[in-house]
C-alpha cells in the first residue's frame, strides 16, 4: 500500500542588509544552504521556487516531502545551521499531510515531482457549519466544485491536509504553466455553493519553479560563482 507523506511548506524572506555584505561571503552562506538541500533531495521530494517579484514577504520557497516528520524536522536543523538561514526569517510555514479525498478518487498519497512554472499556494479553514452538513450533502455540494475544477485541464491540484497538524485544515497547491488559467478558476469557485463554506484562504502565494541554485540567485541578482 502507498504510504501516506508529510508535506512541509517553508516561505523564507532574506533581510536585505545580506545582500550589502561581501561577494564571497554571500557565496559561501549559498552553497551550504544548496548543500543542506542537496542532501535532503537525494532521498525526498524537494522543489523550490522564488517569489522574487511575486510577493513582499517572502523570497523563497521550499516544499519539502517525507514519509515521517523527523526527517522533515532534521532537514530545516541542517538549514539552519548554513549561513544564509541566519539572514533568513520564515513569515509564513505550513505543516499537512497527504490522505485519500472524500469526495473524488483523483486523491495522491505524496505530491509528485515539479512539471509546471507556476505553483499558487494558500492554506484553506472551512466553517464550522461545512462539517454539521449530513455526508452526502457535503459530497453534492463538492461534486460541483469538482466538476469547475475539470473545465480546466492544464491546472493540476495538491491538496494536503493539516487537521491537528498546524493552523489552517488544508494547504491547497495548484500547479499551471499559464497564471491567467488560474485566476479565472478561482473567479469561477467563487460562484460555487461550496464557496459559501470558506472561513479562511489567503494569504496567497505565487511562486516561480525553478532549481534551488536559481532561487538562490534570485535573492541578491548574483549567480554562485564556481569555487576557487
Amino acid at each position: 500500500m502507498p504510504k501516506r507523506h508529510f508535506v512541509k511548506y517553508t516561505f523564507l524572506a532574506v533581510e536585505p542588509a545580506w545582500r550589502r555584505l561581501p561577494d564571497d561571503e554571500r557565496d559561501e552562506h549559498k552553497r551550504e544552504f544548496l548543500a543542506a538541500c542537496e542532501d535532503f533531495s537525494q532521498d525526498h521530494l524537494l522543489r523550490v521556487f522564488s517569489l522574487a517579484g511575486t510577493r513582499g514577504d517572502a523570497d523563497m520557497l521550499l516544499l519539502s516531502q517525507a514519509e515521517n516528520l523527523e526527517r522533515i524536522h532534521e532537514f530545516h536543523v541542517v538549514l539552519t545551521q548554513s549561513g544564509l538561514m541566519k539572514w533568513m526569517s520564515i513569515p509564513y510555514s505550513y505543516l499537512a499531510m497527504t490522505k485519500p479525498s472524500e469526495y473524488s478518487d483523483e486523491s495522491r498519497l505524496e505530491v509528485r515531482p515539479g512539471h509546471s512554472k507556476y505553483l499558487f499556494v494558500y492554506p484553506f479553514v472551512k466553517t464550522r457549519a461545512w462539517y454539521l452538513l449530513p455526508a452526502d450533502e457535503r459530497w453534492r455540494i463538492m461534486q460541483e466544485h469538482i466538476r469547475v475544477g475539470k473545465e480546466f485541464p492544464n491546472i493540476d491540484l495538491n491538496t494536503s491536509y493539516s487537521f491537528g497538524l498546524d493552523d489552517q485544515e488544508f494547504v491547497v497547491a495548484f500547479e499551471s504553466d499559464n497564471p491567467a488559467d488560474f485566476l479565472d478558476l478561482v473567479q469561477k469557485l467563487r460562484l460555487t455553493e461550496s464557496s459559501a463554506y470558506t472561513l479562511r484562504d489567503t494569504p496567497t502565494f505565487t511562486c516561480l519553479s525553478m532549481p534551488v541554485e536559481r532561487a538562490l540567485g534570485a535573492l541578491d541578482g548574483a549567480a554562485l560563482r564556481a569555487s576557487a
